[in-house]
């Protein structure tokens, strides 16, 4: 009776160490983090308003892989993928631009928005997927910046 006791206590004590273990769609997410540190990719977890015609309203906040741009940029849009390789802008007008339109086609999915500034150029991605994905994303990232 004792050792049940003992075992009882025990159990209850060490339950909620278990809860500090991370979950394995959050150890896929550090594993995809790290390789894009690695790959010298910027992310950060970034608020964002979500156009209220997509199909799927993405999370909020969402990860966000950023560049820098190059100097003379003065470009500045966004784009929404509403539907795999179907990307479109604030009017809900697709890409005709060429360049652009060649870069998103690389791009998974998972993908919601890129968007360019003066400044910076970002990419919002849902963090699923195979590492295989981050070359695409940095292809991206330095194609566009």
């Amino acid at each position: 009776m004792t050792v049940w006791l003992v075992v009882s206590i025990l159990a209850l004590v060490l339950s909620p160490l278990a809860l500090l273990r991370p979950s394995r769609k959050q150890s896929q997410q550090m594993s995809l983090r790290l390789e894009g540190r690695r790959m010298g990719l910027m992310m950060q977890m970034a608020p964002q308003q979500w156009p209220h015609w997509l199909q799927s309203t993405p999370p909020s906040p969402c990860p966000q892989y950023h560049r820098a741009r190059r100097r003379g940029r003065t470009d500045s849009w966004c784009y929404w993928q509403t539907s795999p390789g179907v990307w479109c802008n604030q009017w809900r007008e697709a890409c005709t631009d060429a360049r652009l339109a060649q870069v998103f086609a690389r791009l998974p999915a998972t993908v919601y928005k890129v968007e360019a500034d003066t400044r910076m150029i970002a990419l919002c991605w849902s963090e699923r997927g195979e590492p295989a994905v981050l070359h695409d994303i940095a292809y991206a990232l330095e194609t566009l910046a």
